[in-house]
């Protein structure tokens, strides 16, 4: 399967995923995917050739099931919003020697919890991604859909998030005193 598109989005903090989910029905929001264990491998050059272009390339084991993600340079204002191209593999490992065999490396590893949910006859979706620097719920869909969803919710604008999990993690450290390495569960971050 592959996705040709572009992605609007934007995270909002979480206090916890029973805070999140509490939310998420009570608007009518029911899962679509259930909880699934996410392992996300940002590739690149040792010169940083993506990240200094604002270009993400990403192998996502979640559920079984492997991802190629490449997410183009952001366009940010209220909202986050980027070209996303997006293409099943058969196995990790053997994507990340080929990136490898082209020159891309690992250069940060996140994990997360991620639960889908959608509410019927309605076009957005809304994740809840358990990270080990919290909870954050995840709104992608139309600028005018997100807005009135995370109204909705009490959310203002200025409660709009929409750095990547990698500068987030990169904030977190710095506010903990912490050296960053990987953002994942139980082998220090």
């Amino acid at each position: 399967m592959a996705s040709h598109g572009h992605e609007t989005e934007i995270k909002l903090r979480m206090c916890d995923s029973v805070h999140a989910r509490k939310l998420l029905r009570g608007a009518g929001f029911r899962v679509s995917r259930r909880k699934v264990f996410e392992a996300n491998t940002v590739l690149d050059t040792d010169e940083l050739t993506l990240r200094n272009s604002q270009k993400l390339l990403r192998v996502r084991e979640a559920g079984g099931i492997v991802t190629i993600t490449y997410k183009g340079p952001p366009t940010v204002s209220r909202h986050k919003s980027r070209e996303e191209l997006e293409a099943e593999a058969s196995n990790a490992a053997a994507m990340s020697r080929l990136f490898e065999r082209l020159g891309y490396r690992s250069v940060f590893r996140y994990e997360k919890y991620r639960t889908e949910y959608r509410k019927p006859r309605s076009s957005g979706i809304a994740t809840v991604d358990e990270t080990p620097i919290g909870t954050f719920m995840e709104l992608e869909g139309t600028p005018e859909w997100i807005d009135r969803t995370a109204s909705g919710f009490g959310f203002r604008e200025e409660d709009y998030i929409t750095m990547s999990y990698g500068r987030l993690y990169l904030n977190w450290c710095e506010e903990h005193g912490v050296e960053p390495s990987n953002m994942t569960f139980g082998r220090g971050n």
